[in-house]
């Protein structure tokens, strides 16, 4: 990634760790990963679960980090308040558009239905030219490979326009991204 001139990267992830310690694992090494080759996170902007620890490893390692949330997750995801910049916005959408905005690409870790959210936003985004940010999905542990397993169906069923593959990388390792 780093040879891609990438200086913001926006990552979606759970505002839980999840029950995998490979999750936390891969959070923390994609954080320390992101200070030490100076890439800005953009990220949703809790401390709480996957979103606090790649937040913190960012910060631990010298690096920085930008979130955004919405007023009605203030309490439910606490916000980090230790982080370079935190921006409150009015709602989910203004969160993802400017989140969207701030980034060169995408990475997508581990998570839940707000996590689909937005990694779906972002392949349609995508997929009809409103970007051509790269989106990078980490598989740790193998948590996406039932969602990679679908996605290869609705393509052999003929409900995509191209290759899934042209618009999404998947990696097992948070260092693999960087190679």
């Amino acid at each position: 990634m780093n040879k891609m001139n990438i200086k913001n990267v926006a990552v979606f992830c759970g505002s839980k760790s999840g029950s995998n310690p490979l999750f936390v694992e891969h959070a923390t090494i994609l954080g320390k990963l992101l200070a030490q080759y100076q890439i800005t996170l953009i990220y949703g902007g809790g401390r709480v679960g996957l979103m606090g620890t790649v937040a913190d490893a960012v910060m631990n390692n010298n690096g920085k980090v930008i979130g955004v949330i919405p007023e009605v997750l203030l309490s439910w995801e606490q916000q980090h308040k230790g982080i370079t910049d935190l921006r409150v916005v009015n709602d989910m959408h203004i969160r993802k558009k400017m989140m969207y905005d701030l980034c060169d690409a995408a990475i997508i870790l581990p998570g839940g239905h707000g996590t689909l959210d937005e990694l779906f936003e972002l392949i349609t985004w995508n997929t009809l030219k409103i970007h051509e940010k790269k989106i990078i999905l980490l598989n740790s542990a193998g948590f996406y490979d039932h969602l990679i397993a679908h996605i290869n169906n609705m393509q052999q069923q003929e409900f995509l326009h191209e290759d899934w593959q042209l618009r999404i990388s998947i990696h097992d390792s948070p260092h693999t991204i960087f190679s």
